[in-house]
């Protein structure tokens, strides 16, 4: 079926989510992806296989790896909006609604939980001090402490041990299996309020960051034993917008049957070159030149070899097993 044309605005419209960068074309107050009309000697022709849907451009716009657009799947205001959702780090004044947030906190609470456990919990940090002592331990991300609504997401494995105890039975639940079991519920809870937030206008910016600091996070918002941050959450009003990542071309990260890199190298260096042409990294941010020297050319994989070889986090293992965790 044709998609109708707007014949007050001149345009068509097709699908798209809140805030997204599909194109240089506009969106309405419907937030429907606006795409210019044709030439005013052909006004009323329109074939459907001359228009990209919103979601196929938003496929190409994520990935740009000439893999599979979706072009006829069914499309949904959702599927379009993950697959043109950002990390938003500058927000209005505009806070929240108070409800809205009680909200987002069911809609979190709500995502899958392995085996019935429920071991995350949400804490939103409100006091002015407290969110204040969070930034000073990252004075790069000022967003933390600025941002108009502060979440931290925790793998909470004291609930059930604590469970146990009220009934009678054995559970120690700082082995490896329960730390990964409330990780895992922590994440998908996070991403259920990101997902959430998003349809609704708001911007978020994850901050894994948070486990550099432990000690002096879990001090401040006065964390007990098996209680651990997987990330913080800043959330509000976007003041501007980002920019959609171009992600990892599918051909290394998704896989059928078995897992296969051996064309790895190939498509990483085709990777590095077209994001390096849509978001290239400065060269006042490359990392390590001291120790590895300043690259030629500085891809998104010599930037992410650099980070992962100074480890980062070293203080979270000894921090778990003196917290209560044996992680055997």
């Amino acid at each position: 079926m044709a998609t109708p044309v707007d014949t007050n605005s001149g345009v068509l419209e097709g699908q798209c989510g809140v805030g997204d960068e599909l194109s240089r074309t506009t969106t309405g107050n419907t937030g429907r992806h606006r795409i210019a009309a044709a030439p005013s000697d052909h006004p009323q022709i329109y074939r459907e296989d001359q228009l990209m849907s919103a979601c196929s451009e938003a496929v190409a716009r994520r990935f740009g790896d000439g893999g599979p657009s979706g072009a006829g799947a069914e499309e949904s205001d959702l599927i379009c909006r993950v697959l043109s959702r950002k990390t938003v780090r500058r927000y209005s004044d505009r806070m929240p609604a108070e409800a809205l947030l009680d909200l987002l906190v069911a809609c979190a609470l709500s995502a899958s939980a392995k085996s019935d456990f429920q071991q995350a919990s949400i804490l939103r940090v409100r006091d002015p001090e407290k969110r204040a002592a969070v930034g000073k331990l990252f004075p790069a991300m000022p967003w933390i402490g600025i941002a108009p609504v502060f979440f931290v997401f925790l793998g909470d494995a004291r609930r059930l041990q604590r469970i146990g105890e009220m009934r009678g039975k054995p559970v120690e639940n700082g082995t490896l299996e329960g730390f990964f079991n409330a990780s895992i519920d922590a994440a998908l809870a996070m991403q259920t309020m990101i997902l959430s937030a998003e349809s609704v206008g708001l911007g978020v910016c994850p901050i894994s960051v948070l486990r550099n600091e432990i000690d002096g996070v879990a001090g401040i918002l006065g964390l007990p034993n098996l209680v651990f941050p997987v990330a913080g959450l800043c959330l509000g009003y976007p003041q501007a917008e980002g920019h959609v990542s171009l992600r990892l071309p599918r051909g290394v990260t998704a896989h059928r049957d078995s897992y296969d890199d051996s064309g790895l190298a190939a498509a990483i260096d085709d990777y590095d070159r077209r994001r390096d042409a849509l978001h290239a990294i400065p060269k006042e941010q490359q990392r390590a030149n001291a120790e590895f020297g300043e690259a030629a050319f500085y891809g998104w994989s010599e930037d992410k070899a650099r980070q992962v070889a100074k480890a980062e986090g070293a203080a979270f293992p000894p921090y778990l097993r003196a917290h209560g965790f044996s992680l055997d």
